[in-house]
Parts: C-alpha cells; structure tokens; sequence
C-alpha cells in the first residue's frame, strides 16, 4: 500500500464529520514533568464509542454502499474497537451486521457491539481464529467481509492524525519531534505516516507493540511477516499473531523504530494517565504512553506526541489496575 494522498484525507473529512468531531490534542503538565519532556496527547478517547476506530468504519461503509447499494450485511472480527466501529457505521447505513469475537473477549466491548446492533458470535482463542470463521461466514451467508485493514479504514483514521499535526500549525508550535503509534493490525500508524507525510512533518513515527504480541516489532526487525504467540492479558487492541501485509509494507518504509511494552509497563501507564489527566485508557490506549516512558531518557526536551487512542477497558480491569493488582 501507499501512502494515502491529500485528496483522499480530505474527502474522508467530508464523510467522518456528520458523525466524529474533532478530537482535541492537549499538552499535559503532569505528563510533561514526569516525562522530562513536552507531552501532547491525541484524545481519541473523545470520540464516540471512546476509540479512533469509528472513524474508519464511517467511511469504509460509505464507500462499500457507492460501490454496492444492494449490499444485504456485513461481517467483520475483532476484540473490540473495530467491531464497535462496523457495528455503528452498518446501523448508520442500514446494514445488518456480524461481528465474531474470540472467547473470553471484553464483556462490556461484546455489550457494547450487541447495544449498536450487531450479531456477536464468539469462536476462537485468539483474534486470528476469530478473523477465519469471520472469513468462513461471510461464504456461508454472503456476507462482505469487512477487514482489519483496508485504505478506506486507515483514510477515516487519517482524519484524526490531520488534526493532532494541524493543532500545532494552528498554534504557531513546531511539530513534534517524535510520535508514539500503537500497532493492531496497522490502520492507526498507517494513517498516522500518511498524515506526517501530507503536512511535511521531519517527526519520528515510532511504532508501539505489546511484548506479549510480538509480530509486527519481530517482522520488523526481518523485514518480513513473521507469525507470534499472542499472550497479553492486558492490550487486547495490540493481540495480534499474524501481521496485515499492507500495513507491514508501509510499516517497513516510514517507520523509524518499533518498541515492544510489557502489560505491567501498560498498567503503570494507565494509572498515570488517570492519574495526571483523569482520563480513562485502555490497555492498547495507554500503550503510547508506556513507550514514551519507557524511552524517556532519549527524549530530554522533545515534543513527544502520544495518542490515547481508546478508553474501552472493563470496569472491573481497570479497577484492578488503579489498586495496582493485576
């Protein structure tokens, strides 16, 4: 895949706004102190369903109904985000919707998907099993399968990357030196190098992965896909055993580095951001943030750009994260 063009951003802002406002970028003090450099957040927890992904699913059902108006469903597989987000744009567009969750997924996130109208059936042990019987029913039932990755998701997730670089031009602030970007399946650090490149941002785009789900850091390093474990109990947004090779592609060209974070380094990282922002991270959520600290000797007096790009972890989770008993 290419990087998205300036033309393709801007219509997919014309599609996203009816349904997504603009999200706001805030520089932290709390943050910035403990950091031992300026912190800027991308709240993306701001959005509807509390996570970036809403604004890809708009647009990918936009254009699937201008391609096929007699579209009778769709199905797509997920652990969470990505299933809320096709859920709500089906529903806008009048698509029945199934959405395949791997078993032992988020309680309140499957809550969240069946509320907005979807059919949830649970199979597999992880995201990658999920995703094949995802595949196998949409044979089954002719259903369009909706996928991880696509250009039309990573255009919608490209709308909130315009908005965290345009919100330093619109404050007269050099952009920031470096950017943390969680992986999934790549739609956010897709579109997060697209927008860097649109804007004539010189910022390090540094990938982020669980280092209990290594494969995109491991494929990485090879400069081919290569398949891990997946064993985070924490970053359920970041369980990804089987890299997108679209994404790895663009990944491999304009990423500058990848740094892998524990589920403990995860939990410190959402108590910290509660803690300094009063602001709610799921575990893929904080991940940015986790890696910022992680390298925060590297980045003495830099802008540091974080995004909290989801706020969807269970009650009783985040809980046990807050009393530090995970």
């Amino acid at each position: 895949m290419d990087l998205l063009t300036a033309h393709e951003v801007e219509t997919a802002r014309a599609i996203v706004a009816p349904h997504v406002m603009p999200t706001p970028t805030h520089w932290w003090p709390l943050l910035s102190e403990r950091l031992g450099a300026d912190a800027y957040v991308k709240h993306e927890n701001h959005a509807p369903l509390g996570a970036f992904k809403v604004r890809g699913g708009v647009v990918y059902m936009h254009e699937l109904i201008a391609r096929n108006a007699n579209c009778p469903g769709v199905v797509a597989a997920t652990r969470g985000n990505h299933g809320q987000s096709v859920a709500r744009a089906a529903a806008a567009f009048n698509l029945p919707c199934t959405v395949v969750v791997p078993f032992g997924n988020s309680k309140e996130k499957n809550a969240a998907m069946r509320a907005l109208g979807a059919t949830l059936v649970e199979h597999g042990n992880d995201f990658q099993q999920a995703r094949e019987h995802a595949a196998h029913l949409s044979q089954q039932r002719d259903l369009h399968f909706v996928p991880s990755f696509h250009r039309d998701l990573v255009r919608g997730v490209a709308t909130s990357w315009m908005e965290f670089f345009e919100s330093f031009a619109n404050r007269d602030i050099d952009f920031p030196d470096v950017v943390f970007v969680p992986i999934g399946q790549g739609s956010g650090i897709s579109a997060c190098v697209s927008a860097k490149a649109i804007v004539g941002a010189s910022t390090r785009v540094v990938g982020v992965v669980s280092a209990h789900a290594m494969a995109y850091h491991d494929s990485f390093l090879a400069g081919h896909a290569v398949e891990r474990a997946v064993t985070t109990k924490l970053a359920d947004g970041l369980a990804c055993r089987v890299p997108d090779a679209a994404s790895l592609a663009l990944i491999l060209q304009h990423v500058h580095s990848i740094v892998a974070v524990t589920d403990d380094e995860v939990a410190i990282a959402m108590r910290q951001l509660f803690t300094d922002t009063h602001n709610v991270a799921e575990g893929a959520g904080a991940a940015s943030w986790a890696a910022a600290m992680q390298q925060r000797k590297l980045l003495a007096l830099q802008r540091v750009g974080i995004t909290l790009c989801g706020s969807n972890v269970d009650a009783d989770v985040f809980a046990r994260v807050l009393a530090d008993k995970m």
